[in-house]
């Protein structure tokens, strides 16, 4: 840290002597294979303390070298200011934002248990592992960590194991006035096994809580006492250790205290053989393999199907749904997207068996309850659907600890104004490239008497700022089941399915034309015309309006294309030469149509076309009085449109 000028030794000098003892004495790992399925997974949720990592990482003998170590918080390095996923090297996931790993850490226990109900057989456990968390008082503060911890109680996650550094220090120095609460009690209450008053620079004490810990059907809190910064002098105990190099005068006296008398990078070979885990890890994910193939001999169809779904593969036939999608084509129901959701679920179901739902106690109005969904519960791991509750941000950061895992692909669903909560661990899922899906219905002012607080209108073109994350906006349930089918098969992209409340027509479309969805967007009218006196996008449920504009100036003699754009992040990364073919760069009458924030439409309007569009928060009232009032009708758009054309 003090070659790199930055950096926070507090933490690492506190847990050093808890890590020494996790590490080598109890977590079951093997440095050279660190993607074997069924190594313990160890979380650092106050992810600051990257260097701890670091060190262990290369210590025991992962691909780590003392190179990166010395290219700390440096530019292209594997060992940046907050871990980074890579499991190449041993990371398990991306900390950095204090209690998204404690989190994340529950959906990989959440997930190991669920595994082990579906696929352990008799005598056969091939899923066994634990989650080990390192975590501070800042993880415990931020309010995620309630949600998520409250629920890993309810569920019995006996699995998981957190060793709290409780050192009574952050950023701001002593946390008493800030931060009193007894949090042993707390986590007694959420139904954990606690460890209290464990001494964390005692390695025979630290030894003994984790086996208590391991033994234990329930999620364990490991209350260690330890020293921010320990070992130095004059720093030790303070937050002048929390989050800035100890400086040059201190490190030497560090290394006099300690007796350490060598240079800088420098590891004793005595030192570096006793860490060394190769051999005993290689022996442990053996021993694995031999129960396996017992396991494989007994139950080939399972064993199959655990290998593929732990290695992240999605099945090629998706004969269920290309089904619902060749019916779909000529389909003239008036359904909402919600539901057609739960149309394309069911059958999606069928082609996927690794899928796991939920929602955040809005089941019966995001639809994502399909036939076949079996809840899990405290006493039954064995189901595909969780019942989060009111936890929407512990919900996201929880399905990212489930796709971090492996082994399952996980979605639920929320209102769309309440993607707010969950946007950190959203944009988490776009930065580790995670194939989660967020099913966020109640999409716009449609939503109606419930007023403004619940009708998103700025949450749409937010979420596509993220980078990475695919937001669909479907106008029927034809360009759902698509959505439905290219989220599912992008395992390294989160998507956000954007749905109704209310109901919405259905559009016939050639197989042409149905094709073209999965690009994100495609010419529903009037692809015979390349030079239409206009050109209207637009998505979700005001395609309709387009429609019913374009046949009415038809009609009139006026040629019009309309575009329904689905997923712009998708279209975006099309050829130039469709995007060209599609919305040609310099026509100047566009026209653009969604129930979102006017403004983040301009660009592809330009200076020239019109944005119909929200310029303010909505109101409460029937959803077809607001539409109408904030100009989404025909009579508006028609209006619009001819004035923009006649210019």
């Amino acid at each position: 840290m003090q070659e790199a000028n930055s950096g926070h030794p507090g933490m690492p000098m506190g847990m050093a002597d808890i890590a020494e003892v996790l590490w080598n004495d109890h977590m079951k790992h093997n440095p050279s294979n660190p993607k074997w399925v069924d190594r313990d997974r160890f979380v650092l949720s106050n992810g600051h303390g990257s260097m701890l990592l670091y060190s262990l990482l290369h210590l025991t003998g992962y691909p780590l070298s003392i190179e990166d170590i010395k290219k700390f918080r440096q530019f292209g390095s594997h060992t940046a200011g907050h871990p980074e996923l890579d499991l190449e090297l041993g990371i398990e996931t991306t900390t950095g934002p204090l209690g998204q790993g404690i989190t994340n850490a529950v959906g990989m226990a959440l997930a190991e248990s669920i595994l082990a109900s579906k696929f352990n057989k008799g005598d056969h456990s091939i899923v066994d592992h634990f989650t080990y968390v390192f975590l501070g008082d800042g993880c415990l503060m931020e309010g995620i960590s309630h949600e998520a911890c409250s629920l890993a109680g309810t569920l019995n996650l006996g699995k998981l194991i957190c060793i709290y550094d409780d050192n009574g220090i952050s950023i701001d120095g002593e946390v008493d006035d800030w931060f009193d609460e007894d949090v042993c009690t707390r986590f007694k209450s959420y139904g954990w096994h606690v460890i209290e008053g464990v001494d964390g620079h005692d390695a025979d004490a630290i030894s003994k809580a984790i086996t208590e810990a391991k033994a234990s059907d329930k999620p364990s809190l490991i209350d260690c006492k330890t020293v921010i910064g320990f070992g130095s002098p004059n720093k030790a105990g303070t937050a002048d250790t929390h989050g800035a190099p100890l400086g040059d005068e201190e490190i030497a006296n560090v290394r006099e205290s300690l007796g350490w008398e060598h240079d800088r990078f420098e590891i004793p070979s005595e030192i570096k053989n006793a860490w060394d885990c190769k051999k005993k890890g290689q022996s442990a994910e053996n021993d694995w393999k031999e129960r396996f193939e017992q396991y494989k001999s007994e139950n080939p169809e399972l064993a199959d199907e655990f290998l593929a779904s732990m290695e992240g593969n999605v099945s090629n036939d998706m004969a269920h749904l290309d089904a619902l999608i060749d019916e779909l084509r000529e389909d003239a129901n008036v359904v909402a997207t919600r539901k057609s959701s739960l149309f394309v679920l069911n059958a999606l179901k069928e082609d996927q068996s690794n899928m796991i739902g939920g929602s955040a106690d809005l089941t019966g109005s995001v639809c994502t309850y399909h036939d076949a969904s079996k809840p899990i519960t405290k006493d039954d791991h064995d189901g595909n659907y969780i019942f989060y509750g009111v936890r929407e941000f512990g919900m996201s950061a929880i399905m990212n600890g489930i796709a971090l895992h492996g082994g399952l692909i996980p979605y639920a669903g929320t209102f769309l104004t309440f993607s707010d909560y969950s946007r950190n661990a959203i944009r988490m899922a776009a930065m580790m490239e995670l194939g989660v899906i967020h099913v966020l219905t109640h999409d716009s002012i449609g939503l109606g008497e419930d007023g403004p607080t619940h009708q998103p209108i700025e949450h749409v073109p937010s979420l596509r700022l993220i980078p990475g994350l695919d937001v669909w906006r479907p106008c029927d349930t034809l360009e759902t089941a698509v959505a439905w089918k290219i989220a599912t098969q992008k395992r390294k992209t989160p998507s956000a399915l954007i749905l109704t409340r209310q109901s919405l027509p259905q559009h016939n479309r050639s197989k042409e034309m149905t094709d073209n969805i999965q690009k994100g967007g495609y010419i529903l009218i009037g692809s015979e015309d390349s030079q239409p006196d206009a050109i209207i996008i637009a998505t979700g449920s005001e395609v309709q309006y387009a429609v019913n504009a374009s046949n009415t100036l038809q009609s009139e003699g006026y040629s019009i294309r309309v575009v329904s754009m689905p997923c712009v992040e998708i279209f975006e990364q099309q050829s130039d030469e469709y995007k060209e073919f599609v919305v040609p760069h310099d026509h100047e009458k566009i026209m653009v149509i969604e129930a979102s924030m006017a403004s983040a439409w301009t660009g592809y309007a330009g200076r020239k076309g019109v944005v119909v569009g929200m310029e303010s928060f909505g109101a409460s009232a029937p959803a077809p009085e607001l539409f109408k009032h904030f100009g989404f009708s025909d009579e508006n758009v028609i209006e619009k449109l001819k004035a923009m054309i006649n210019r």
